[in-house]
């Protein structure tokens, strides 16, 4: 059962592992990470589910924890996709071939003659740490259904350091019989409830279930997962999760800020740098939803949240539009005499640019100038520096602003021009 083994690395509390990383001082403390709006807890530390914090949770009801020792901070997502990158870039100088599967979690594919293979999960373990200073585990076993929940018994028992694998058919049969059913990687809500009306509560229970039951019950996703967990590895090549269907952008900013063009550039940025992505995944956007919110943690002074959403006519993902919208968005969002401490927007409804129907009244011709713009666009970006970048004008201006926190003079959210945020100057 040791040919063709999968590994699977999953980063420890990925988020507050990052923050830890770079602030020494949180370790051993509660601590979670919130969401984009600092609404729910995204992440949280071994010491903040002691303390009964789950992920999800709104904040409001376990900020009284606060008193306990409990940190909350807001969301870095550049950071945490910096230290995914140097995460996998580790990985991939150990093993010959990796799918990254999400922002803390990659598939490894070891070779039949790797050896040692528990002792070499270990190594990969300690070098991961060594190099990035994330903790992570790694199960390992025949398919990735199985790699998947090996690596939560790695997670989850000290005994194991950091390396789990199910190489034996005792093993496998063991860690079924561990696993809820509702556990299972690829196994739903709605399949969970339904198995768990016919006293499945295991994985072992849905594996001993005859192959006309589970084609009767599920769909051929299913039926891999009921393959995959009997032995049979017939999920291939998991690299990265489906097209994402929301996209965020978002920072808090060094000092508050009260003037709306200063906030517009801020939010012009967010549109630019979320646009791309959505490029990227050749996808285009029908909605935008645009927040801003006071410091939180300032209590000397009044408290504010907003946000505001825009819907497209036609889909786009034309960073000129999607910047459009988020100041109509924006205005709406803004109230004078407030400083602003953390903004965001979040791009929504997206669909596959292949073979979607636009309107009627859609200019197809526009549309493919305003494309080639874009392809231009980022095609320079490619091939520049962070420091050196192509944007639209607001955005290229929000740059600095972001990075120093001064004020910079407006220019309209929907002029295109090329700069060099280092210099300042079009390019």
């Amino acid at each position: 059962m040791t040919e063709g083994m999968i590994g699977l690395v999953d980063c420890n509390n990925f988020f507050v592992s990052c923050e830890r990383v770079f602030n020494p001082s949180l370790d051993g403390k509660p601590v979670v990470v919130l969401s984009n709006n600092d609404g729910c807890v995204v992440a949280m530390s071994n010491e903040a589910k002691k303390l009964g914090i789950t992920r999800g949770e709104p904040y409001f009801k376990v900020r009284y924890l606060e008193r306990d020792g409990l940190i909350a901070l807001s969301g870095n997502h550049r950071l945490y996709g910096d230290m995914s990158d140097r995460v996998m870039s580790v990985l991939r100088s150990l093993v010959p071939s990796i799918e990254v599967y999400s922002i803390d979690e990659a598939f490894l594919l070891f070779e039949p003659n790797t050896g040692d293979l528990e002792g070499f999960g270990r190594y990969i373990v300690e070098t991961v740490k060594r190099y990035t200073g994330i903790p992570v585990s790694i199960g390992m076993a025949p398919t990735r259904t199985l790699a998947k929940m090996a690596a939560r018994f790695a997670k989850k028992y000290p005994g194991y350091h950091g390396a789990c694998m199910i190489d034996t058919d005792v093993k496998r049969l063991k860690a079924l019989e561990l696993t809820e059913i509702g556990d299972v990687w690829g196994i739903g809500r709605r399949q969970s409830a339904k198995l768990k009306a016919m006293s499945i509560v295991t994985a072992a229970g849905f594996a001993s279930l005859e192959r006309e039951q589970v084609r009767r019950l599920f769909t051929v996703v299913g039926e891999k997962t009921w393959r995959e967990l009997r032995g049979e590895a017939c999920i291939e090549h998991v690299t990265v999760p489906p097209e994402r269907q929301t996209i965020t952008t978002s920072r808090s900013f060094p000092k508050d800020i009260y003037s709306f063009d200063e906030l517009r550039q801020a939010v012009a940025t967010f549109a630019a740098i979320a646009s791309r992505k959505l490029r990227k995944q050749h996808g285009l956007a029908l909605e935008i939803e645009v927040w801003a919110r006071t410091n939180r943690f300032n209590e000397k002074n009044p408290q504010y949240s907003s946000m505001a959403r825009e819907t497209f006519l036609d889909a786009t993902a034309d960073t000129m539009l999607i910047s459009a919208a988020a100041t109509r968005a924006l205005k709406r969002v803004f109230r004078a005499g407030v400083g602003f401490k953390k903004a965001g927007i979040t791009i929504s409804r997206i669909t596959s640019e292949e073979g979607f129907q636009q309107s009627l009244f859609h200019d197809v011709a526009e549309d493919e100038r305003r494309k080639r713009l874009m392809n231009v666009i980022d095609s320079l970006n490619e091939n520049l520096t962070a420091s050196a970048s192509v944007h639209v004008a607001s955005a290229a201006r929000a740059t600095s602003l972001i990075a120093e926190g001064h004020k910079s003079k407006p220019s309209h959210p929907q002029s295109v021009q090329l700069f060099n945020p280092a210099t300042m100057r079009p390019i």
